[in-house]
């Protein structure tokens, strides 16, 4: 299996997009498989490497990378050394980067013999599955999209939400990182950026409008983001197809760091899951 970590993609902003691929190196074209993390996330977050070895031994081009403005850098792509790119992230920078990677591999001419760019399917983590959901129905490159652990909606959520009056004084919010214990901010600008781009980013009206393949997986011990958010995506496209994981929590029972050999017995279900929804 061929893995090149932390390739650098210039994107529409001023920090890099660092990407991941994941492939068997065999001059056959394959489907692309193209990964999203989640809020407080990155590519190398808990078994993140794990899952992208088994889409590729399972045939896939599968690639991973940080949003460019995660937190994390270049240099250090894991976990959060650069605050202040945190802070300036929000839905349409993500909705730009993703879109960024799909250029990129559908011209790059490295990995010519290696992928069908006409078979580009996406998958998001949580935040990232909403990103997805997005994506999905602006980008007609984009053939199948899973949602895993998916939100349904993007302005109800607390970043967005919480204490209006006082961001809006003070021109940021911080959020604790319970496992990294910082601080991190969120400028004023993310609600500003959301409220002008309310209709993008209406998760709803992108769900009804896909005539595309989707895949909807939640787990039903999920604390973070109710399963009812999973249920309601799936409600609002006919034709999707909704998978329960039972005791499965909000990462599928995994956690960062992970140093198991093998996935969870959750996060494997959800791998055949895709996979073979992928290779319908």
């Amino acid at each position: 299996m061929k893995i090149l970590k932390n390739i650098i993609i210039q994107g529409k902003h001023s920090k890099p997009t660092v990407t991941d691929v994941f492939y068997k190196e065999d001059q056959q074209p394959k489907k692309v498989v193209v990964f999203c993390h989640g809020y407080k996330g990155f590519k190398d977050w808990g078994a993140w490497n794990l899952l992208a070895e088994t889409f590729a031994k399972a045939g896939f081009f599968f690639i991973k990378f940080n949003f460019s403005h995660n937190g994390g850098t270049a240099v250090n792509p894991i976990d959060f050394p650069d605050l202040e790119a945190f802070g300036n992230n929000n839905y349409t920078k993500e909705l730009d980067d993703l879109e960024s990677v799909i250029d990129w591999i559908a011209t790059n001419t490295t990995y010519k013999n290696e992928v069908d760019v006409n078979d580009i399917s996406i998958i998001g983590h949580s935040r990232g599955g909403g990103i997805v959901l997005l994506k999905a129905n602006e980008d007609a490159r984009v053939k199948k999209v899973i949602s895993l652990a998916s939100v349904c909606d993007f302005g109800s959520r607390g970043t967005i939400t919480d204490d209006l009056e006082n961001w809006k004084r003070t021109g940021v919010k911080y959020v604790l990182n319970g496992r990294t214990k910082q601080n991190m901010p969120h400028f004023y600008q993310f609600y500003l950026d959301f409220k002008e781009n309310e209709t993008r980013l209406n998760i709803q009206k992108a769900v009804a409008n896909l005539k595309i393949p989707q895949l909807i997986i939640h787990g039903d011990k999920d604390t973070s983001v109710s399963l009812d958010e999973g249920k309601k995506i799936h409600t609002w496209n006919g034709e999707s197809q909704l998978e329960i994981i039972k005791n499965a929590d909000h990462v599928f029972n995994v956690s960062h760091p992970w140093y198991k050999e093998n996935m969870s017995k959750e996060l494997e279900e959800v791998a055949a899951l895709c996979v073979s929804f992928l290779k319908k």
